[in-house]
């Protein structure tokens, strides 16, 4: 073998190296991508976490569906007559719905015999409302019903003699109202671990208001420390009165607590209805633990949405630390208002619920227990006419599937113009109304479609701590968007799940601030929740028309819960 051929043989032994070498990382190149790539798809599918499968309105019209349905509703009657009435009334079925109907008769029956007035007056409601209102006694009536359910109700009377005649009797009306959480351990330190709230008497047998998130640690099942309640009289600072919660509302931030003690005054509950931006007001509270001190102010504003269920009122008057749960009163010494939240690094930016949510509640909380919210599982804004100035009922915008507006029928588009025979002219409207009712009842609601007028049978249930979070756990993003970020969307791609177009954008929702228009492009890397299920951040990547069609990665944060849900 000559020079040449050695040569030769050699660089053929390295170009042969050489392509082994190339195939080799070639061939870890392509495991990585697609390990890469099975990954991807494994975080996605994980991130975006969408259901199964959705729910679908049944087609009665099949007869295997109707007798399986028929048969569920027969067996729900046992443990959920009313609901299973809805649903024997949606059927259309004549023995489903004398079973149902009869079941809910025991209950209504029942619940006259223990003085269980509240659950009386929901049963009476949901037969009259479906139709079966012949099977009650002829002499039941709901104002006789809600007269029984008034009764005893405290604050709802104040007898003269137990008003406050001064500012200075006012005063001790109210109480401070502590919470004593032990002891706390800090940098190796130990210290007292208090809660320090306001209250005021509602009535001579001492009961009091404060707010919800004063007493929560006593209510709260989540809590593990050991708590005790006590309130101190503005007239004696050193002694502490035991007392116990009796009902709480955490939408609404309201409390119902009962003392041993006979209240030296008794504050009654005003109309803040009667209230005008500028009229002036004042608070009475135990800020940052000074008992029995007023401020004075005036209402800045009205109708502020921080609730999700109602309204409230916007003041000037100082407000700390321990003003929560005092009593906002009028030059006529009536409570308009309980006070609830100031901002500490915001001097006169202040906020108070009014009354009438009080006087609503009232009944429920003296009942006792957790008060829970009635819901429809749908989402809309107030419907208004071309020039803006007539409020023309509620537009429904969005139906949870599985929820009971879904099930009834109920579409984006609908306007619903009344609820039991109460006039609906907007969202609020609407909250009011169902602020009146008790989960588990039947109500009829009227609403346009078009130009057409209709009516169908709704079933409230009791409406989740967060709403959103259960509306994205029962709809796939497409839907779901619509009322958490007020986008509706249409997938893009057949081979990304994750790829979106915007067809729809309400106004003022998070997607209009947010600067997205119909047709922009949506791709949705992650979709992440608080650990307390109350905001979702979505992450994703977008090109938007108002903004040029630039490249734009971000994140869309939004709180689960809101005023527009009912």
């Amino acid at each position: 073998m000559n020079c040449a051929d050695v040569i030769n043989k050699s660089v053929a032994c390295s170009v042969a190296r050489y392509a082994r070498k190339i195939l080799q990382l070639r061939l870890v190149a392509m495991v990585i991508f697609f390990a890469l790539c099975f990954l991807y798809v494994l975080i996605s599918c994980r991130s975006l976490h969408e259901p199964k499968s959705v729910y679908e309105r049944l087609n009665y019209t099949e007869a295997d569906v109707y007798e399986n349905e028929k048969k569920r509703i027969i067996k729900l009657a046992e443990s959920a007559p009313v609901e299973a009435l809805w649903s024997a009334k949606l059927l259309g079925d004549e023995e489903a719905v004398a079973v149902s109907a009869q079941k809910t008769l025991e209950l209504y029956n029942k619940s006259i015999g223990e003085k269980k007035f509240l659950d009386a007056l929901k049963y009476f409601r949901s037969l009259k409302s479906s139709g079966e209102g012949k099977l009650l006694p002829r002499t039941a009536s709901e104002e006789t019903l809600r007269s029984y359910v008034l009764h005893d109700v405290p604050g709802l009377s104040v007898a003269e003699q137990h008003l406050p005649k001064t500012i200075a009797d006012c005063i001790n009306a109210t109480v401070t109202v502590w919470v004593a959480r032990g002891i706390a351990i800090k940098n190796g330190m130990g210290y007292a671990d208090n809660v320090i709230g306001s209250g005021f008497f509602i009535d001579k047998r001492g009961y009091i208001v404060t707010n919800y998130h004063v007493i929560e640690d006593m209510v709260n099942p989540k809590n593990e420390r050991y708590s005790r309640l006590y309130v101190k009289l503005a007239s004696d600072s050193d002694t502490r009165i035991p007392a116990k919660v009796v009902g709480y509302d955490a939408v609404l931030d309201l409390a119902l607590l009962k003392a041993e003690v006979d209240a030296p005054f008794v504050l009654a509950l005003g109309t803040s209805s009667d209230l005008e931006v500028g009229d002036r007001v004042s608070a009475i509270g135990t800020p940052l633990g000074l008992d029995g001190t007023l401020t004075q102010g005036i209402v800045s504003a009205i109708g502020r949405k921080l609730f999700t269920t109602g309204s409230v009122l916007q003041i000037d008057t100082a407000i700390n630390s321990g003003n929560s749960g005092g009593p906002l009163i009028d030059s006529h010494m009536r409570v308009q208002a309980v006070v609830f939240a100031g901002i500490r690094e915001l001097q006169g930016l202040n906020f108070a619920i009014p009354v009438e949510y009080l006087r609503q509640n009232l009944p429920v909380l003296y009942r006792g227990g957790a008060l829970k919210h009635a819901w429809t599982a749908s989402y809309g804004h107030t419907k208004k006419s071309s020039d803006g100035k007539e409020n023309l009922g509620l537009e429904v915008q969005y139906v949870m599937p599985g929820g009971s507006m879904h099930r009834a029928g109920f579409m984006s588009g609908d306007v619903i113009t009344s609820f039991d025979g109460k006039k609906v002219s907007s969202i609020e409207t609407m909250q009011d109304i169902l602020r009146s009712y008790t989960p588990d009842t039947i109500g009829i609601c009227e609403f346009l479609r078009g130009d057409e007028k209709h009516a169908q049978l709704v079933y409230l249930a009791p409406r989740p701590e967060n709403p959103g979070h259960e509306i994205y756990n029962s709809d796939l993003i497409t839907g779901s968007f619509v009322p958490i970020f007020g986008m509706k969307l249409v997938a893009a791609s057949t081979s990304s799940r994750r790829a979106f177009a915007v067809t729809e954008i309400i106004n003022g929702s998070i997607a209009d601030e947010t600067g997205f228009s119909e047709n922009d492009p949506i791709n949705i890397s992650s979709v992440n929740f608080s650990d307390d299920n109350s905001r979702l951040h979505a992450s994703i990547y977008t090109r938007r028309r108002k903004k040029g069609f630039l490249d734009i990665g971000m994140v869309l944060s939004a709180v689960l819960d809101s005023p527009y849900y009912f």
